[in-house]
């Protein structure tokens, strides 16, 4: 049984971080074949979908055999699991999976869905769960909201890792010229939150599978910043799901399952839904490493329980 991972350049990849490798060591350890490619190798010749892949032995991490012309067809899964940002070229490689897709062949996230739910402005879907959420490009509404709940934090809705994420008090005197500059002029959308001072404590990074949640961690703001993200210094704990959070995870898996949203990372704070991440969610090094749960087998295992 093969397995195909389109991926960043493979030689960018952290094993000992990456949800990635994590998840192309348990395939292996489960006798699965594991290939690789970037979304540049993907290719139709009509509407027979191909790739230029390399077959992979991820332990010892890594080695490479040559790239093959070979048919999406050949593939029992496909994992996209390239990193955002979401741009044209992500959006075409989900069209050429779709081809696969045609063909019978299991893609990971489900393409149609990668693009329907954007990372942020798909969590309004459960607006309930969420704080105080604008999406807006005119200057004044999105003045008029941070006036009106005092602090604030910008997210573009390009972004990840908590790239160009701003918090704003309403009395800033700079507002009007921050609100010109991250809409460029009022011509893209931004997402405003009312901010939440729970952040302090953490943001949960819970992983769910096939609408399960099987792990997750508290991830708590280096000093001075009030970002939690991995990537920006943020700090991994251990932790467990709280009764709301796991009534969160419960209200979200139908339409996780429904989408074919297969393997997701949503980020809670303070009991209210903040980000559904569905391109390359990460954490299973983590969760694995604090949490001694095997996330990776496990979610191949899912996998295979739910589709051979």
């Amino acid at each position: 049984m093969k397995q195909l991972f389109v991926l960043d350049p493979i030689k960018f990849i952290n094993p000992s971080k990456d949800s990635s490798a994590a998840l192309m060591e348990a395939a292996h350890r489960a006798s699965l074949e594991v290939w690789v490619c970037t979304p540049a190798d993907l290719q139709a010749n009509g509407d027979n979908a191909g790739v230029i892949a390399s077959k992979v032995n991820p332990d010892p991490w890594i080695s490479i055999e040559l790239a093959q012309n070979i048919a999406l067809n050949q593939f029992h899964c496909i994992w996209m699991r390239k990193d955002p940002p979401v741009d044209e070229a992500f959006l075409y490689a989900t069209h050429l999976l779709e081809v696969a897709e045609r063909e019978g062949v299991l893609v990971l996230n489900k393409p149609s869905s990668l693009r329907a739910w954007n990372e942020k402005l798909g969590a309004l879907r459960f607006s309930q769960l969420m704080a105080p959420t604008l999406v807006a490009s005119r200057v004044d509404e999105l003045k008029k909201f941070a006036m009106e709940h005092g602090e604030v934090v910008l997210k573009p809705l390009g972004g990840k890792g908590g790239q160009g994420v701003v918090r704003v008090a309403n009395n800033s005197p700079g507002i009007p010229a921050l609100l010109e500059l991250v809409t460029a002029q009022e011509t893209l959308p931004v997402m405003m939150q009312k901010f939440l001072p729970k952040v302090t404590e953490g943001d949960k990074r819970i992983l769910l599978v096939n609408g399960e949640p099987l792990g997750a961690i508290n991830r708590k703001p280096k000093a001075g910043d009030f970002r939690s993200n991995l990537a920006l210094g943020g700090q991994a704990e251990a932790t467990e799901l709280s009764a709301s959070e796991i009534k969160i995870c419960e209200q979200l898996a139908p339409f996780l399952q429904r989408d074919g949203l297969f393997f997701v990372g949503i980020d809670v704070i303070g009991g209210m839904l903040s980000e559904i991440n569905v391109t390359s969610p990460t954490g299973i090094r983590e969760v694995e490493n604090l949490m001694k749960i095997p996330l990776g087998d496990l979610v191949i295992k899912k996998l295979l329980e739910n589709f051979s």
